[in-house]
């Protein structure tokens, strides 16, 4: 449109996006009155619209400065101009109320408290001084407390806080911070916070910083206090007090699974692990993850418990988030107090994560000493998110939860309305239409009617905020999955069609191609390795090569298989693993061997008559039962009390010998494309008879495994001239396969897709159920017939 002679324009521009609850509204007000600009902008249901008029070239300045500097916590997925005729009229730029239209836009993740809120909050003379809800329009809830979308105040759990004088002048100041801040709220106006004491414990009441002060007192005295926070209660000890500690692993029966711990700062973090600066990076970014690090050794800086991480060499840790736990932690001038506790998620094993004050009273009885409160509901669980940093500084997302949830990802091809379940393991499901996917929050193990419920509620709340209405759901073909029979009854209830089912590694397969944006034209060599698959045969998969694309797959190679007695029962005894696998590769069980010391007589005769006659015996090609037997070989792992805490304990060891050995155990790779790990086991065996020590023994395993990969994959490479391999399933959350494979592929001319946003487990199954499920029509034939070289 040509420009009017007195030179001025009007401009509409349509913003995409995450772009609502980050104060998108007030920076573009900023940056208006900044080029001296008319017109106004307004949330609606697609995202920011925005009207400027005035002189062209301070029109164009604008837009160049909206595109290139948004707000921090904005995230931009496009911009639409559209000229208009200029109306001469007006000198303002006002922010209009939200247009409820038809449309979707993007809700932000949650954030941690930024620095400007830290400084008010340890600020004596400022008003929001030691308030535990100070936020802006740069930090605070956004997810676990919207209710619908757009994002307003009325839409968010905050709905039922009439902000007092002094809140609303800044709601309402395009100047200030906390303009059109939805959580926005002070001491007079804002939640409140309670201490409620466990009956019987002699404790009284509590309410605001008395409640505060009581709670740090309590986890100074060795008790344990349920601390709610973003998305869920947490159950909080000091991590210093052994006793404290093994209070709380014996109440929530732990096991042996490790503990998170948060430190009260960077300079805390330093006297517990070894951070590199990737890792520092994470810790203090604003998602603020659990970060896997490091652990200094006992005597080398601050003791913690030996209950926290009992045989890792690794920590999870996490700083402080919320102004609750900045404020757990004491301003200047409060007593001394832990400066590292425990922050494990409330709830009893198995079950999700607690955020209903009620039901937490009720479900927490008998685990915690004393509840830290308050009345701001939560509209959404959201467990803390868990990631590693690589030794080259890339980081691997190994549950996407809080920080993370629902930032959607942006999709090679677009895909119907669709929601894909994900499996019975770290459960997340996935949401998706047209080139976008989101993610639900970590729910867990799909063990009980608990976690089906909030999943349910995860849906509900997903699907209120984006928008999308499923027109199909997916889940994985395993016939006994609780997220499968949950799909089916979710089909039922709506009128959807039969939910679709796919496989499990071509999930994985698919989920790895999505996140490294592939359109599918081309299939890749996919190494899914994990614990447990339903495969074609009716067997275990596991260790699997398959060469695939969204359409279709086909099983190039895989382990050699081996009984898997007891089935899913047996996962939890190592040692049995260890004898079938003996036992299918022609192998004695010699007395001396730690896997036969670990059983008894009983248990091995009834064992070997299971394997003899094909008792409750499941053929399974697992990679990672493979892992779970050499660690009960070298006596790493007899009894696991938790998923893959045998797989842990053996690249614990491996990890002790990782620079100190260069030896590697040689699988047999026979013209049948099968990796047969009888060679591996002789020869691990006969080291171990020798006196080897076992961090060697695991280290050599390692490194035979990656050498398979390595190997398979040249041979499909081969047979296909396919060159792209996807490193994917829970056994590449292994940092020493992971790297190892990779150098290895790398070195040898192929392109490997690595996990990075998606978590390598489970808790990514879901995108790639979303992927396969979008090219249903597509299929022609059997799934498990592809040939690459076959054209449609």
């Amino acid at each position: 449109m040509t420009a009017p002679a007195t030179g001025r324009v009007r401009r509409r521009l349509t913003v995409r996006g995450t772009v609502q609850g980050v104060g998108f509204r007030p920076h573009v007000h900023r940056l208006a009155a900044e080029y001296a600009l008319a017109g106004f902008v307004g949330n609606t249901a697609d995202g920011v619209l925005i009207e400027v008029e005035g002189p062209l070239p301070d029109v164009e300045r604008f837009c160049e400065a909206l595109a290139e500097r948004p707000p921090p916590l904005a995230s931009v997925t496009g911009i639409g101009h559209e000229d208009l005729p200029a109306t001469g009229t007006g000198a303002t730029f006002t922010i209009q109320a939200t247009r409820h239209t038809t449309g979707r836009t993007q809700l932000p993740p949650d954030t941690a408290t930024c620095a400007d809120c830290l400084r008010e909050l340890a600020d004596p003379a400022d008003r929001r001084h030691r308030h535990p809800f100070v936020t802006c329009t740069h930090c605070g809830p956004r997810f676990t407390i919207a209710t619908a979308m757009p994002y307003d105040r009325a839409a968010t759990t905050m709905a039922r806080f009439p902000m007092c004088p002094a809140c609303a002048r800044e709601y309402g100041e395009p100047l200030d911070r906390r303009f059109h801040a939805q959580p926005v709220a002070c001491p007079d106006c804002g939640p409140g916070l309670s201490l409620i004491p466990a009956e019987g414990t002699g404790a009284r009441p509590a309410r605001d910083a008395d409640a505060l002060a009581r709670a740090r007192a309590l986890l100074a005295d060795g008790r344990i206090v349920a601390v709610k926070g973003l998305g869920g209660y947490h159950l909080a000890c000091d991590a210093t007090d052994p006793r404290a500690v093994a209070t709380l692993r014996a109440r929530k029966e732990r096991g042996r699974k490790a503990f998170a711990v948060m430190c009260a700062d960077l300079a805390t973090v330093e006297k517990v692990a070894h951070p590199t600066d990737a890792e520092r990076a994470a810790l203090t970014g604003p998602e603020r993850p659990i970060v896997l690090l490091r652990a200094r050794t006992p005597g080398d800086g601050l003791r913690l418990a030996d209950g926290i991480a009992p045989g890792s060499p690794h920590l999870g840790v996490l700083l402080p988030y919320t102004p609750v736990h900045t404020l757990l932690f004491g301003l200047p001038g409060d007593p001394p107090g832990p400066r590292v506790l425990v922050m494990t998620s409330g709830n009893r094993s198995g079950e999700p994560i607690v955020t209903d004050d009620a039901q937490a009273l009720i479900r927490l009885a008998g685990l915690a000493d004393a509840w830290l409160t308050h009345d701001r509901a939560i509209a959404a669980p959201c467990d803390d998110s868990l990631l590693r940093v690589r030794a080259d500084g890339t980081p691997q997302l190994l549950r996407r939860s809080r920080g993370y949830a629902p930032r959607p990802l942006t999709l090679p091809v677009p895909v119907r309305p669709a929601l894909a379940v994900g499996g019975d393991l770290k459960n997340a499901l996935c949401l998706g239409e047209d080139d976008q996917a989101w993610f639900g929050p970590h729910i867990g193990d799909m063990g009980d009617l608990a976690t089906l419920d909030a999943a349910r509620r995860a849906e509900a709340h997903l699907t209120a905020l984006t928008g999308v209405t499923p027109r199909l759901i997916v889940a994985d073909r395993h016939p006994g999955y609780q997220s499968t029979a949950h799909a089916r009854r979710r089909a039922a209830e709506t009128g959807l069609p039969v939910p679709a089912l796919v496989q499990h590694h071509h999930a994985h397969i698919a989920a790895a191609m999505a996140e490294h944006g592939l359109d599918g034209s081309t299939p890749v060599i996919g190494v899914a390795f994990d614990g447990t698959g339903y495969g074609d045969d009716g067997t275990v998969w596991g260790g699997e090569i398959l060469l695939a694309d969204y359409t279709a797959y086909r099983r190039f190679a895989h382990l050699v298989p081996a009984p898997l007695p007891g089935g899913d029962a047996g996962v939890a005894n190592p040692c049995r693993q260890a004898l079938a696998r003996l036992w299918a590769a022609g192998i004695d069980w010699a007395p001396g061997l730690p896997s036969v010391a670990a059983t008894t007589d009983t248990e091995r005769a009834v064992l070997r008559g299971q394997l003899t006659h094909g008792i409750a015996c499941v053929p399974t090609s697992s990679m990672g039962r493979l892992f779970d037997a050499v660690a009960s070989l070298t006596g790493a792992c007899h009894r696991a009390g938790h998923e893959a805490e045998a797989a842990l304990a053996l690249e614990s060891l491996a990890l002790e010998a990782r620079d100190a050995d260069s030896g590697e155990y040689a699988f047999g790779l026979g013209p049948a494309a099968q990796a047969d790990p009888a060679p591996v086991l002789r020869a691990l065996l006969a080291d171990l008879r020798r006196g080897v020590p076992a961090p060697v023994l695991a280290a050599r395993f390692h490194r035979g495994v990656a050498g398979a990969v390595a190997g398979l994959c040249r041979r499909a490479r081969e047979a296909t001239g396919l060159a792209t391999v996807a490193l994917t399933g829970g056994v590449f959350a292994n940092t020493l396969l992971e790297e190892d494979s990779t150098a290895r592929l790398t070195a040898d001319g192929f392109t490997v897709l690595r996990h990075g946003r998606v978590p390598p487990n489970d808790g990514g199954l879901a995108l790639g159920q979303l992927m396969v499920a979008a090219h249903v029509p597509l299929i022609r034939r059997p799934v498990h017939q592809y040939t690459p070289d076959e054209t449609e």
